[in-house]
C-alpha cells in the first residue's frame, strides 16, 4: 500500500509507544499517534489526559482535553490536579507523548510564541500542561514536521525543557527523569546522542535523503554514525490509521484526511 509522509510520521511514532506503558499524551498528532499504538501494536497502553481520563480509549479523536469521548471511554476519570500531582510528579507517567510548533538540537519546545515575546509575530496556543509533564515523565517523546522553521537553532521562547543546554543540563536543572528520548518527524527519527544529549539521526523514512533532512534542520544536524531505513508502514498499521480518521472525520463534520 502507498502512503503519505504524514502516515509514515504517525507510524513511526505509534512504534515507540511500548505495550502496558502509562503514557500522558497531547491533544493533536501526538494522540492520533498513541490512540494508534493502541489499535495495533500496544493494546494495553494507558492512555491518560490532563483533564483526568485514565485510560482513555476513544474511538475517534478527541478534539480537545475535554471531549467527552475521553471521559465516557476511560476506566476511570479524576481531578486535573490528581493527574498532575499523583500520576505526573509521583514518577507514574511511563511516556509524555508532546506536539511542539519549535524545537531545538536538545530536544526543548516552543509552544509560546514565535518573535519577541512582548511584540510576538504569532502567539501560539501556549504551555497548557506540557511543561510540566516534559519535566516529570520518565521519558518523553516529540512529534512534529519537519522543516527549518520548526526545527530552530534558538527557539524563540522555552515553554517546556527538554535537555536543557546539553550535556548533564537536565540533571543540574533538578528534573527527573531521561527527558526527551526521541523526536519523530514526516522525514527521520532523531534521538539523544550519548553525554552531550544532542539530537542526532537515528532512523531516515523510505525515499528520503539527508540533504532533504538537513535542508529541513535549522541547525548544523549530525547523522549517528549507523543510521537506519525505517521500516515502512504496513497494511494492518495503515488500515488502522485511515479507519481512525475516517471515523473522527465522520464525527467532526471535516473532510477526509482533516481529522
Amino acid at each position: 500500500m502507498s502512503y503519505s509522509t504524514n502516515e509514515m510520521m504517525t507510524v513511526a511514532a505509534a512504534r515507540r509507544l511500548r505495550n502496558g506503558a502509562v503514557c500522558f499524551v497531547g491533544i493533536g498528532l501526538p494522540s492520533k499517534a498513541a490512540n494508534l499504538a493502541r489499535l495495533t501494536s500496544s493494546p494495553d497502553v494507558v492512555l491518560i489526559y490532563e483533564s483526568g481520563p485514565i485510560g482513555a480509549k476513544p474511538s475517534v479523536l478527541p478534539l480537545s482535553i475535554g471531549d467527552g469521548e475521553l471521559a465516557e471511554t476511560a476506566d476511570t476519570v479524576v481531578p486535573t490536579g490528581e493527574i498532575f500531582r499523583y500520576w505526573l510528579q509521583g514518577g507514574r507517567i511511563d511516556v509524555g507523548f508532546l506536539g511542539a510548533a519549535q524545537v531545538d538540537r536538545f530536544g526543548n519546545i516552543n509552544t509560546t510564541v514565535v518573535g519577541d515575546y512582548h511584540q510576538p509575530k504569532v502567539r501560539l496556543p501556549g504551555a497548557g500542561g506540557a511543561p510540566e509533564i516534559a519535566g516529570s515523565a520518565k521519558t518523553v517523546l516529540i512529534i512534529l514536521k519537519q522543516s527549518s522553521r520548526a526545527f530552530v537553532d534558538k527557539l524563540d521562547f522555552i515553554t517546556s525543557v527538554g535537555h536543557g543546554e546539553g550535556g548533564d543540563s537536565r540533571k543540574r536543572l533538578g528534573l527527573p527523569g531521561a527527558g526527551p528520548v526521541g523526536i519523530i518527524t514526516d522525514l527521520c527519527i532523531m534521538e539523544p546522542e550519548a553525554d552531550t544529549n544532542e539530537f542526532v539521526v537515528t532512523s531516515i523514512h523510505p525515499g528520503v535523503t539527508r540533504e532533504q533532512i538537513v535542508a529541513a534542520t535549522g541547525w548544523a544536524i549530525r547523522f549517528a554514525d549507523s543510521v537506519e531505513t525505517t521500516v515502512a508502514p504496513s497494511e494492518v498499521e495503515l488500515t488502522a490509521l485511515r479507519d481512525l480518521e475516517a471515523r473522527t472525520a465522520a464525527a467532526h463534520g471535516q473532510a477526509p484526511g482533516e481529522a
